[in-house]
């Protein structure tokens, strides 16, 4: 690391919990605006993947993300009445359907990174599609979502994991993550009310849960380190047990959710700053934060608390928020200002020296769903939570 970025991470490590905190709204807007800034960065209507501080540079547009930034834009433009951030998840959802493969999968990477599709990547942008459609009843956009949901169908073994299709940019090729792909198949059932696509969602989440140890810790659940996974995939594979196991009444999903839940706010230090990565007996292990895997977490302690109703979940999201508000820049350069780090400090593991555009996706959605249960938003909006 030359002086000038051990520099930065010193101060950044620095000003950590010394910045003003602003109104939810004012880090939404500015998230918001980022991300729209990094779809303005590409030459098509895809957002680019992440921002490379080191060599001001933006990545190529990744369809992964962009599929589910739709929900979000959409979601965000129904809470301001802004169309045009509305006009801008039209376009992600047009360009989603216009590059995906004839198999129905979407290709692993940014543009250009690989010519393959993945399974992961593909479940991602199911949300996109659903949602687009339910917004604008284009049947384009319920067919590209049919299509992806067959080709995810058609890959899956018959015991319910996806062993074939994995994606070349991770280390593993069966991954228990993947029940955040099994939650987008629910998503295409929600709108064509096909049995089939239901049903592999299921048979998915209860491969995964014999994976399961005792104590809620995942095996295979990471994209580089099975012995200690990123925040990010445990809030990944969280969210999956989650949203299937509500939809589907299954409490055995649910508890598993809670388990890793649990683990997870056992962990949270005073300031809000949870480790990175996590071994098999939930001791963390890094010293460095991952502000995606925070953000998915005060996501998915918030929908804890809107399921049971349990008050610990809201004050933990509370917390873990309090610190990546405080991670935040607010003013100087347009190409970080409102955006999140892979990782605090910047130098982390995880995507270090970038501003993820997924990261500050699953930001602008804890802030929503913030918003929601502390009741800040006007009197007839709502926060839909769908991906």
């Amino acid at each position: 690391m030359n002086l000038n970025h051990k520099t930065r991470v010193l101060k950044e490590l620095f000003r950590l919990g010394k910045t003003p905190l602003q109104d939810a709204s004012v880090h939404l807007n500015a998230t918001i605006d980022w991300l729209c800034y990094a779809q303005d960065s590409t030459p098509d209507a895809g957002v680019s993947q992440t921002y490379l501080v080191k060599n001001q540079h933006w990545a190529n547009s990744y369809p992964e993300t962009t599929g589910y930034i739709i929900p979000t834009f959409y979601s965000y433009a129904a809470l301001t009445g802004r169309e045009d951030i509305r006009e801008r998840a039209r376009q992600m959802t047009e360009w989603e359907c216009d590059i995906q493969t004839k198999s129905g999968g979407v290709l692993a990477g940014a543009l250009g990174d690989c010519d393959k599709p993945t399974i992961f990547n593909t479940g991602q942008v199911l949300f996109g599609w659903a949602r687009a459609f339910e917004e604008e009843k284009n049947e384009r956009y319920r067919e590209s979502a049919v299509k992806a949901a067959n080709w995810l169908c058609d890959a899956q073994d018959d015991d319910g994991c996806w062993r074939r299709y994995g994606s070349p940019m991770t280390n593993n090729t069966v991954n228990t993550y993947n029940t955040r792909s099994a939650w987008g198949l629910l998503r295409v059932y929600q709108i064509t009310q096909e049995n089939k696509y239901l049903e592999a969602a299921l048979k998915n989440i209860d491969w995964s849960l014999k994976q399961s140890f005792d104590n809620g810790w995942l095996p295979n659940n990471c994209l580089q380190d099975d012995k200690q996974p990123f925040v990010h995939t445990i809030a990944y594979a969280m969210r999956g047990f989650l949203e299937v196991g509500d939809y589907a009444k299954r409490d055995d999903f649910i508890k598993q959710a809670i388990k890793i839940g649990d683990a997870l706010l056992t962990a949270l230090p005073s300031n809000g700053m949870l480790s990175g990565r996590f071994d098999c007996n939930w001791h963390s292990t890094v010293k460095w934060s991952c502000l995606t895997g925070d953000a998915q977490i005060a996501i998915n302690w918030g929908r804890l608390y809107q399921i049971t109703g349990d008050e610990k979940y809201k004050e933990a999201m509370q917390k873990i928020l309090k610190f990546v508000k405080s991670t935040q820049k607010l003013t100087g350069d347009i190409r970080e200002q409102g955006g999140i780090k892979g990782s605090h400090p910047i130098n982390g593991d995880y995507h270090p020296w970038q501003y993820p555009n997924w990261a500050a996706k699953f930001y602008a959605d804890a802030l929503m769903i913030e918003c929601t249960i502390f009741n800040k938003l006007k009197t007839g909006q709502r926060f839909i939570n769908d991906g």
